[in-house]
């Protein structure tokens, strides 16, 4: 059985967990492998609707195994309000739900850093969902953070007082309040400790046993490509790896054990928070996107920047992600217009260049360069046979698989999984 990547070819927000919900039960496990609760996926079938951020878009399938990687930050309290709304809805998780012992806690100090950072910050601000994800990857990386294993470790006081200094003098430097004093948190952590008892696991060693059993696992990625912190529009990205390399260090299955990646790429572009948008469309027809879209985030609420599809960043992101396939998603949102305008290339400096730049100053200068093809005034909600699209609405398919250079093998026409 084969092992496949989901990915997202954009700034995040192309609707990766409706996919990963549509195909999982062809797999025998899906694993979350990077990201927090700053990812929002949202599923829908029949009258159902179901926001996910933490715990991996399969859940929703009874019989299917759902593992939260090594390579997540996890908030413990928003871990556990996902599990008690999935209970609620009545969505069982028990013994089908593993958590990584090596996944890294985000402390509340986590968020109070972010907060101030980003207040500091003002205009200049990132643009995070200010929920402590960058200051928990961060202590991770400085070798101070928190693994969910050692909430209950003998050395938890010792360890927390370290990162209590550091967040202390920070928040300080910043004019903002004290951070949560280390007793507090001290309790919280015995407390979160023992209600994920049940759920750590080595999941290093789980997912080798599938692999070894030949059990087929699909690794669900969270953001997009270019929201990377190493291949993405830095400084504005997350961080973690959330392209196609990060499935293997957030989950410990090999690069040899992955047979292929799924990229999912919306029909056209948008981005939440700050950073360069070459396509953006600041008038009347991006705030019809916004508005027949629906694009306002999951995670926070906050209205998306829209844009036409931008295939100079769809390209790029294929080739990150090795991808040979897309799924096309919110292809409906697209019927009212009279034409449609797709970016090929960038002109920058009076010179035109099909590749994505890395220097963010040259890409806050491309100009989009665009080709014009007619919309299909038709409604296309709910259009499960490609035969069945518009004309035009095949073409444009077809104009994406040129200029991106991957098939589209799957087409959605609605938010819903019957869609």
């Amino acid at each position: 059985m084969a092992n496949a990547i989901i990915v997202g070819m954009q700034w995040g927000d192309e609707g990766k967990g409706k996919i990963v919900d549509l195909i999982c039960p062809a797999f025998d496990g899906v694993v979350r492998f990077q990201g927090g609760h700053n990812a929002g996926h949202t599923v829908r079938f029949a009258d159902r609707h179901f926001s996910l951020h933490l715990i991996p878009s399969g859940i929703l399938h009874p019989e299917m195994q759902c593992v939260l990687g090594n390579g997540m930050v996890v908030a413990p309290p928003a871990f556990f309000a996902e599990l008690e709304r999935l209970e609620g809805a009545g969505v069982r998780p028990g013994g089908r739900l593993f958590v990584s012992d090596r996944a890294h806690a985000l402390l509340p100090w986590h968020v109070e850093l972010d907060q101030a950072r980003e207040a500091a910050l003002g205009a200049q601000a990132i643009g995070t969902t200010a929920r402590g994800i960058g200051p928990a990857y961060e202590a991770k990386a400085s070798r101070h953070g928190l693994r969910l294993g050692g909430l209950g470790s003998d050395r938890l006081e010792q360890v927390l007082a370290v990162e209590h200094a550091k967040v202390g003098a920070e928040v300080s430097a910043l004019g903002a309040p004290a951070p949560t004093p280390v007793a507090e948190v001290v309790r919280l952590c015995r407390e979160w400790a023992e209600r994920l008892d049940p759920l750590l696991a080595d999941t290093e060693a789980l997912l080798a046993g599938w692999v070894e059993e030949g059990r087929s696992v699909l690794f669900e990625g969270a953001q997009g490509a270019l929201l990377d912190l190493d291949h993405g529009t830095y400084p504005y990205v997350t961080s973690s790896s959330s392209t196609a390399g990060g499935a293997c260090t957030g989950s410990g299955v090999p690069p040899t054990a992955i047979d292929g990646t799924l990229g999912v790429l919306k029909a056209y572009t948008t981005r939440v928070g700050g950073g360069p948008f070459p396509t953006e469309l600041v008038d009347e027809t991006g705030e019809f996107l916004r508005r027949r879209g629906n694009e306002f985030g999951t995670t926070t609420g906050r209205p998306r920047r829209c844009g036409w599809l931008d295939t100079v960043v769809a390209r790029y992101a294929r080739r990150l992600n090795g991808t040979g396939a897309l799924a096309l998603t919110k292809l409906d949102v697209l019927d009212e217009l009279d034409e449609l305008r797709v970016c090929t290339a960038y002109d920058i400096d009076g010179r035109e260049t099909r590749d994505f730049p890395a220097d963010l100053a040259r890409l806050e200068r491309a100009r989009p360069v665009y080709r014009t093809v007619p919309g299909w005034r038709r409604d296309t909600a709910g259009t499960l046979e490609l035969e069945a699209l518009p004309e035009a609405a095949r073409a444009y398919v077809h104009l994406i698989e040129e200029e991106v250079g991957a098939r589209v093998d799957l087409i959605s026409t609605g938010p819903r999984r019957e869609e």
